[in-house]
C-alpha cells in the first residue's frame, strides 16, 4: 500500500516568525520518526538554514539559470534528522516575478518524481504571506497543499495579511484550492494578545490550532543557526513546537474561511483598540464579548 503523503502550506508576513515556526515544525516532525521534505518558497532562500546549521543552499532558480538538465534530486540536501531541504529561490534583483520559483521548483520536483523516491510523509511548504497572487498563491491556487496554516501575532499587520490570505482560499476553495487548517499564534505572551487572535479566529471561522510564546531561547537558538528542537530538546519552547508538530500530523479537515471586508477589519479592529485602552485604566478586562 503507497504511503499517504500529507502536503502542508505555511504562510505568514514577512517577520512574523514563520520560517522559523516552519523548521521547528519540521524538526519536531522528524523526531516524531516522519519524513518530512521542507520546501522554502521566499526569494530571500532562508527558510531551511537553521536545519543545516545556518548554512543556506543553492536554490532551484539559480540551478536552473546555471545550466539546463538539472536533475532535481541534486537540489535537495539533508538537514537535521535526516530532513530533506529544498530552496525555490528566486529571479535576479529588479527582474521577474518572486513567486516564480515556487512554481519552478514545484514542477521540478514533481515532474522527477521526488516526493515519491524519497517516500516522504510530509512537504511542507513555507511561503510569504505578505502577497498572495501569482507563484505565491499557487499552492492554494492549484491545490498542491491539502491544508494551509498562517502564523499570525496579535498585531494588526499579521492580522490583515492572514485575512488577504482567507480571502485567497475562500477564492479558490470552490474549484479543487487548498483550504484552510487553522492559524498558528505566534509571540503570544500576554493575555489580551490571546484573545485578539482568538477573536479574529472566531469571526473568519477558523481556530487557533496553537499558542507559541515569545521566547529567548528561540533566539539563542537561530544565533547557533539551529531550530529550538535541535538546541534546546527538552526546553518548555521545544514542548510548545512538539504538540503543534502532533495538531498538524493528527489535522484532518481544513475548511474554507470567511474572510472580513476591509471596512468590518478596520472596524473591528478599532474595537479592541478602545478594550485595550479601556483595560489600561482598569475599566474592564480583555474579552472579546465586550467588543
Amino acid at each position: 500500500m503507497a504511503k499517504r503523503l500529507k502536503q502542508i502550506a505555511i504562510y505568514g508576513k514577512g517577520g512574523i516568525g514563520k520560517s522559523t515556526t516552519t523548521s521547528n515544525l519540521s524538526a519536531a516532525l522528524s523526531t516524531m520518526g516522519y519524513r518530512v521534505l521542507q520546501v522554502g518558497c521566499d526569494p530571500k532562500s532562508d527558510s531551511t538554514n537553521t536545519l543545516r546549521g545556518g548554512q543556506y543552499i543553492p536554490t532551484v532558480l539559480d540551478a536552473l539559470r546555471e545550466k539546463s538538465g538539472v536533475k532535481a534530486r541534486d537540489l535537495v540536501y539533508e538537514g537535521f534528522n535526516g530532513i530533506y531541504c529544498v530552496e525555490a529561490g528566486g529571479p535576479a534583483p529588479g527582474v521577474g516575478c518572486a513567486g516564480r520559483g515556487i512554481i519552478t521548483a514545484v514542477e521540478l520536483l514533481k515532474q522527477q518524481k521526488v516526493f515519491e523516491e524519497l517516500e516522504l510523509d510530509f512537504v511542507i511548504y513555507d511561503v510569504l504571506g505578505d502577497v498572495v497572487c501569482g507563484g505565491f498563491a499557487m499552492p492554494i491556487r492549484e491545490g498542491i497543499a491539502e491544508h494551509v496554516f498562517t502564523v499570525s501575532s496579535s498585531d494588526f499587520m499579521a492580522v490583515y495579511a492572514a485575512n488577504n490570505l482567507f480571502k485567497g482560499i475562500s477564492k479558490y476553495s470552490n474549484s479543487g484550492g487548498a483550504l484552510l487548517g487553522g492559524i498558528i499564534a505566534n509571540s503570544i505572551s500576554q493575555p489580551y494578545a490571546r484573545s485578539i487572535v482568538d477573536d479574529f479566529a472566531s469571526r473568519t471561522k477558523t481556530q487557533v490550532i496553537q499558542y507559541i510564546p515569545r521566547s529567548v531561547t528561540v533566539t539563542q537558538s537561530e544565533l547557533r543557526g539551529m531550530t529550538t528542537i535541535e538546541s534546546a530538546p527538552d526546553s518548555e519552547q521545544a514542548l510548545v513546537y512538539m504538540e503543534l508538530a502532533r495538531r498538524v500530523a493528527e489535522h484532518e479537515k481544513s475548511t474554507a474561511p470567511s474572510p472580513m471586508e476591509i471596512t468590518e477589519l478596520r472596524a473591528w479592529a478599532a474595537g479592541w483598540a478602545d478594550q485595550l485602552l479601556a483595560a489600561e485604566t482598569g475599566e474592564v478586562r480583555y474579552a472579546a464579548q465586550n467588543i
